[in-house]
């Protein structure tokens, strides 16, 4: 952390931003950015933005900079984790609906990971994402349920590896609106939809005017029905579903383009349910080659209370 710090800047027409950065090598566009917004950088002696253009001889005071090596995850013993699986290269989290899995931010204090590297510091600085703190991949904030964490570099690659070659088979459990008679596997080439100012994914096919610059990402989704329940009159049918493809919102996303809405998943569809945290989406367990033995091993979790 850079603080209590000035600097002269003797040449004009140089942005604010760009000279912090200039001088500050160690910190980031994003962490300039975040320090003049709050504040914390004053010329001769006055708050400024960032696209400030220094006309050149100006006093630069910064009160406090984060640098590259502080954008790490805040440990929170508070947090609870629900732990389903341990050894010297792996942890297993059943992680609750309604917490998310990382922090976007550093300050971000109620996440998953802020829990697991309270308790396991060795994950702290493991992978290629700060903020991910060794986590192998993620799932929604509002679905429950696994998530795989590094406690080694040796296994976190090994891992990672394996996830990019989509061999690691996902399980999951998701409860849908209306009666399921049959199973079927689903593909589909996923975009974000550009008509939207947040996250929802959609075929591309049904883009509405230009693709150019959308990314297609292709999915494979399998599902079969595994009951049948009625809630309120309401038909509902709970599927198993398997995917080794990890798309953003790839479930979600497949099941309501084939007309399979997840109860409570409002963004894609579904109608709301009073009184319920999240969507009846969860990621049940994983198979995959142990990083360390390379033996076979699948890792479950329990069953969340909408499925039993």
């Amino acid at each position: 952390m850079i603080e209590n710090r000035s600097i002269t800047v003797e040449t004009g027409g140089v942005r604010l931003d760009a000279a912090l950065l200039s001088s500050f090598p160690s910190s980031t566009r994003a962490f300039v950015r975040e320090a003049i917004d709050a504040g914390g950088v004053l010329v001769n002696g006055r708050r400024a933005v960032k696209g400030l253009k220094l006309r050149g001889g100006e006093t630069i005071t910064v009160a406090a900079l984060a640098e590259a090596a502080d954008n790490t995850v805040r440990p929170i013993p508070a947090l609870h984790l629900a732990t389903v699986f341990a050894d010297d290269a792996l942890l297993a989290f059943d992680k609750p609906a309604g917490l998310p899995v990382q922090p976007l931010t550093r300050t971000e204090t109620t996440t998953l990971m802020n829990g697991v590297v309270a308790r396991h510091p060795e994950c702290t600085t493991l992978g290629d994402r700060p903020l991910m703190a060794g986590a192998l991949h993620r799932i929604d904030a509002d679905t429950s349920g696994l998530v795989l964490v590094a406690r080694t570099a040796a296994a976190f690659a090994d891992l990672r590896a394996q996830f990019a070659a989509q061999t690691v088979k996902k399980t999951y459990l998701a409860l849908v609106e209306g009666a399921v008679a049959a199973g079927a596997t689903l593909e589909n080439d996923l975009v974000h939809d550009p008509t939207l100012p947040f996250c929802r994914m959609i075929d591309i096919a049904r883009v509405r005017g230009r693709t150019d610059g959308l990314r297609p990402l292709h999915a494979v989704t399998t599902f079969r029905p595994l009951a049948h329940t009625t809630v309120e009159n309401e038909e509902r049918t709970l599927l198993e579903v398997t995917i080794f493809t990890g798309v953003t919102h790839q479930i979600r996303a497949q099941l309501a383009l084939a007309g399979l809405h997840i109860v409570n998943d409002r963004l894609y569809g579904a109608f709301a349910v009073e009184n319920q945290t999240g969507h009846c989406l969860h990621a049940l367990a994983a198979a995959f080659r142990h990083p360390a033995s390379g033996l076979p091993t699948e890792i479950r979790t329990p069953w969340p209370v909408w499925a039993a």
